[in-house]
């Protein structure tokens, strides 16, 4: 991982205080996603990463993860597949409800997303405390990949949501606040 160039996406990177809720401080990504040398860091850095690991699908998480998701999964020639909050995916789909910071959600899946044998990244912008991955990790390993990895852009450390993960799962972030 080229560090210096990490470290410049996480200098842009916009703190919004008391959003969504006072207390939170949020970590808008979006200054990163338009910057054009701070996104392409993004995906190249992804990229980097996930290269040599045989990936067949990317599944990003709505919505934010949909985004470098999608880049991530055509520059290691893989498909992409999204998983979204109820009603939006037009085919037959599962389903997991979760808790999160801010509550309880649902998220859905297509049945036909994953095949046995695919090796699956799963990828989203920031991990905070977890819930909403764990949901996703859920609904992929129903489909019974061959392998999953998990990768965020940043991570929120003091809030514990890597230590909700098994261990034999590789969970990166390219950087943490």
């Amino acid at each position: 991982m080229d560090k210096a160039k990490v470290e410049k996406v996480k200098s842009i990177v916009r703190n919004i205080p008391d959003f969504p809720i006072k207390g939170i401080q949020f970590k808008d990504l979006t200054t990163a996603f338009k910057d054009p040398e701070g996104l392409k860091i993004i995906c190249d850095e992804i990229y980097e990463l996930y290269k040599d690991k045989g990936i067949t699908k990317v599944v990003g998480i709505e919505s934010r993860g949909f985004i470098c998701g999608a880049a991530a999964a055509v520059k290691l020639g893989a498909g992409f597949v999204p998983i979204r909050k109820p009603g939006k995916l037009p085919a037959d789909t599962i389903s997991v409800d979760f808790r999160k910071e801010y509550g309880t959600d649902t998220i859905e899946i297509h049945k036909d997303a994953i095949q046995e044998g695919d090796v699956v990244l799963i990828h989203d912008d920031l991990l905070a405390t977890g819930g909403t991955m764990l949901g996703a990790l859920d609904l992929v390993q129903q489909m019974k990949p061959s392998k999953v990895y998990i990768n965020f852009i940043c991570g929120l450390a003091d809030l514990g949501g890597r230590d909700l993960f098994p261990k034999e799962i590789e969970l990166t972030t390219l950087f943490d606040f």
